[in-house]
């Protein structure tokens, strides 16, 4: 879609939704795929930018019509107008993002209550038939960079300290058998910026952004928590471990962790808005893995 204005997209909503003539519109997110419109507080409106997240969108709202009745947990529950253009509807989950010092603020009872029901979250999800999920058109997630991509990209980026951490988390990723559980539907987008965290309540509401789920190795599902704490991964994944008897490795995640972020870096390399960034997020989790060790 061409890009709009904030009118025109009032516009294009109120067709649809007279009622909301009065109400306020604010752009709640621009995302790579989507812009998304927030209506009154309790509405958001999702806008897809061109073919390919029109289809990704219509994806995610079939997904979700069979997501959301076997969660113990809010997603969106959205709903498709065929315009033109197509957009998508769904109420507001209330809450905010939950970012790393938000986490480290929480008592130790409300961390352990989040990794409980983040552990049921991804217990549920990944009791969902395959086969149906298949059909409602969820396909393999989106690949990492290679190792020798990653060498070559990302490692001239590091310091020296960190290339020869980096070096190892290759090493140890490309020796990696195959995942113990195999391939499953999942999240795979588990990071703070897609949770509906209440601060005041110290609980999370609900998650939203389906759009990158599908099948993956089931280990990897549990990388993206790191972003908030490796306190929070070591709690859902003891939760999820006593939910489906199923016994995880942590080194396997650890290394995934790791991997992931140097893929990150290494597929941004050439664009200086986002080096910064993912060179800190390569060096926190060095730091973390340190710690850790």
């Amino acid at each position: 879609m061409t890009e709009l204005n904030a009118g025109e997209f009032r516009s294009l909503i109120t067709n649809i939704f007279p009622e909301l003539t009065a109400s306020v519109f604010r752009l709640a997110t621009k995302g790579w795929d989507s812009i998304a419109i927030d209506v009154d507080d309790r509405l958001i409106f999702k806008f897809p930018r061109n073919p390919a997240a029109e289809r990704a969108l219509l994806k995610e709202a079939a997904l979700l019509g069979i997501i959301g009745p076997s969660l113990s947990i809010a997603v969106p529950d959205m709903r498709i107008h065929d315009g033109p253009p197509i957009f998508s509807s769904h109420a507001k989950i209330r809450g905010e993002h939950l970012i790393t010092d938000d986490y480290e603020a929480l008592p130790n009872a409300v961390r352990q209550r989040l990794g409980d029901d983040l552990a049921r979250f991804y217990a549920e999800l990944h009791d969902l038939d395959d086969d149906r999920m298949r059909a409602l058109g969820a396909g393999p997630i989106l690949p990492w960079q290679s190792p020798e991509t990653v060498r070559e990209k990302a490692l001239p980026l590091l310091s020296s300290e960190l290339a020869s951490y980096a070096e190892k988390i290759i090493w140890d990723f490309q020796a990696l058998p195959p995942d113990p559980y195999g391939i499953t539907y999942g999240f795979f987008d588990g990071h703070g910026w897609n949770m509906a965290f209440d601060h005041a309540a110290g609980r999370l509401n609900g998650l939203y952004d389906f759009a990158d789920s599908g099948f993956g190795p089931l280990h990897q599902e549990f990388i993206y928590s790191n972003f908030i704490s490796p306190d929070l991964t070591t709690r859902i994944v003891s939760a999820y471990e006593t939910l489906t008897g199923r016994r995880l490795d942590r080194r396997r995640i650890a290394i995934l962790t790791g991997f992931h972020r140097l893929s990150e870096l290494a597929e941004l390399a050439d664009d200086p808005a986002y080096i910064g960034a993912k060179i800190d997020s390569v060096t926190a989790w060095a730091a973390a893995s340190a710690h850790a060790g």
